[in-house]
């Protein structure tokens, strides 16, 4: 298979994460000084729990425009931070609209009653009584509240991709709310023309970049490319390949590495979007994706015919060849997890190590082709084998295998407790943070 070779990134290049990441929070603290100024120059009330409540509710406007930001799915941030990570950030600052909300209405409802001697209850529904704006809040709250429940883990893993992507389709309708009260009553929106304009500016940014990334990307992709199943050949018992063609594959921004939510277009099956990894370095003419069969999903792509439409979101992820930082690599994969590690392996230059744990050689899913691989490209090639304990990748067994393992880039990618236990190794054996590549797939779907 021919592949498009990347040229490769120079030891001394700045790490596109550490600037995406630096970016992002040199907009969110400019931001946040932005709306100070506005709130200042737009007076405080008399008194001191208003004025809390109004702080706290424009940070949780910001906060709210901000969460959009980061799951939009813009491709300049998805490459260089990853879909897991911007997810989990998309996470944290929920919790911190969500404490931020309930600071505004706590305070503003107490503040207000103790100014009229009502009691916070009967406050709070006098004011979404009489008060333009409130009751859309009030709605708007209790959204995110329901939103911010089914986020939690113990809820999370027990809802189906779909059932939870749903509920979240609700946040759209919590922004319009949130807006639409901040526009009613906001004193710093409507303080001066410059905050009404950049009001209207954040909340187009956020809105516009979701719309962006969300829709209109994937949508004229899909129409560009029109993606179709060529073939399905099965790899074990259990795992399947699909292989995809479609138009001007080359022109598709792709990358060894990466994935794509996909969704094939039969009766059944059209409405499952799953996150499978490119098994094969893009070559321009077409797409590969090898699954092992561990859901309702996977395990029906057996069954697709050649010709299946295929509707593909991406690609996806930031564990590629671009955020290398040595001349030589360290590949590790566990399992069904040596699928983007066998794409890498043919994209990437330098000389590369590649380990690959499995339980037993008849699991070593790929391994014919990694083993063609790691010849052709002068890597070298262990196939590591036996049950997770004893531990065969500890810090004495890898640093035997790899003795020069913190001159390298290392890749990681497998299950989440091989992954784990791998990574705290590397810590043992000092590898340098920044030289540790992994994206941890459970967050995309």
């Amino acid at each position: 298979m021919t592949t498009v070779q990347s040229p490769p990134v120079p030891p001394t290049a700045i790490r596109p994460k550490a600037v995406a990441r630096a970016g992002l929070y040199a907009v969110l603290a400019a931001n946040a000084a932005v709306v100070t100024l506005f709130a200042v120059q737009a007076g405080f009330a008399s008194n001191a729990l208003v004025v809390i409540g109004r702080f706290a509710g424009l940070y949780s406007a910001l906060l709210m425009a901000f969460q959009l930001l980061l799951v939009a799915r813009l491709p300049w941030l998805d490459r260089r931070i990853g879909m897991d990570r911007l997810t989990n950030w998309h996470r944290w600052t929920g919790f911190g609209l969500l404490w931020t909300l309930v600071g505004h209405v706590v305070s503003i409802t107490f503040g207000y009653a103790e100014s009229s001697s009502m009691n916070p209850v009967s406050q709070l529904v006098d004011l979404a009584e009489t008060v333009e704006g409130v009751l859309r809040a009030a709605v708007a709250m209790v959204l995110i509240l329901v939103i911010g429940g089914v986020s939690a883990r113990w809820a999370r893993r027990r809802l189906a991709y779909e059932t939870w992507h749903f509920v979240h389709l609700y946040t759209y309708v919590a922004v319009v709310l949130a807006f639409t009260h901040q526009v009613a009553v906001g004193t710093t929106f409507t303080a001066s023309s410059a905050a009404t304009a950049y009001w209207y500016a954040v909340w187009g940014v956020a809105l516009g970049s979701v719309f962006l990334g969300r829709l209109v990307m994937p949508l004229w992709r899909n129409q560009r490319h029109q993606l179709r199943v060529e073939a399905v050949v099965p790899e074990a018992d259990n795992v399947v390949s699909v292989y995809i063609t479609g138009r001007d594959l080359d022109r598709l921004p792709a990358r060894a590495g990466q994935f794509f939510l996909w969704r094939f277009l039969t009766k059944d099956r059209w409405w499952q979007a799953n996150p499978f990894s490119l098994s094969a370095a893009p070559d321009g003419t077409r797409l590969r994706l090898t699954a092992k069969a561990a859901g309702d999903g996977s395990a029906g792509l057996r069954h697709l015919e050649p010709g299946t439409r295929v509707f593909a979101e991406g690609p996806y992820g930031a564990f590629t060849a671009m955020h290398r930082t040595r001349p030589e690599a360290l590949l590790i994969a566990g399992g069904v997890g040596v699928t983007p590690i066998r794409a890498l392996l043919e994209e990437i230059h330098g000389h590369a190590v590649v380990i690959y744990r499995v339980a037993g050689e008849r699991d070593a899913v790929l391994y014919d082709e990694l083993r063609e691989l790691a010849l052709a490209k002068g890597a070298e090639l262990h196939l590591v084998t036996g049950p997770p304990v004893p531990d065969r990748l500890a810090p004495r067994e890898l640093a035997a295998l790899v003795p020069d393992i913190a001159e390298r880039d290392v890749f990681l990618c497998g299950p989440p407790p091989m992954m784990n236990a791998v990574l705290g190794t590397l810590r043992e054996l000092d590898v340098p943070k920044p030289q540790i590549h992994f994206e941890r797939f459970s967050l995309a779907g």
